[in-house]
């Protein structure tokens, strides 16, 4: 199973120390160039832009296509790419976060996990215990979905 990853999800999971989840959960795991540019930026947290600078041997840096990029507007080029790849590489799956992102996915026919759903996969296969993660989660900056979101999902990982 392929994944191409945008900056959000990845990045939380680097803060939240939880990113060994996904050589575990996928067989591939491709970040774009353009994401990896993001999570090098000096604002970007320390330990995000230590993991950007040496990715682990299971991460596959790329490049989309310019004539699939072309057709993707009104996105960051993290997103950009990532959903670019996705459809080059005709991914399993993409990580992302973004709402603008997720509609031009799903329009492009990409299936889609959030950082929520991608560590309720991971607390299923017993990888990680969900309401602790969430508990991580919520002393970064990450921005939460809606209440009874978030309650729907800590009800049906108990």
């Amino acid at each position: 199973m392929i994944v191409v990853s945008d900056t959000t999800p990845i990045h939380y999971l680097i803060l939240i120390q939880k990113e060994s989840i996904l050589p575990a959960l996928f067989a591939e795991i491709v970040i774009p160039a353009a994401v990896i540019v993001e999570m090098t930026h000096p604002n970007a947290p320390e330990p995000v832009r230590s993991w950007a600078e040496s990715p682990p041997e299971w991460v596959t840096v790329m490049s989309g296509k310019e004539e699939i990029l072309s057709r993707i507007t009104g996105l960051g080029r993290g997103e950009t790419s990532a959903i670019a790849i996705a459809i080059e590489l005709e991914a399993d799956g993409l990580l992302t976060d973004d709402r603008k992102a997720i509609r031009e996915a799903v329009n492009n026919g990409l299936s889609v996990l959030t950082t929520f759903a991608l560590l309720e996969l991971a607390s299923r296969k017993g990888l990680v215990d969900f309401g602790s993660v969430i508990g991580e989660l919520s002393n970064t900056s990450f921005h939460f979905p809606p209440d009874e979101i978030v309650e729907e999902f800590l009800r049906r990982n108990q």
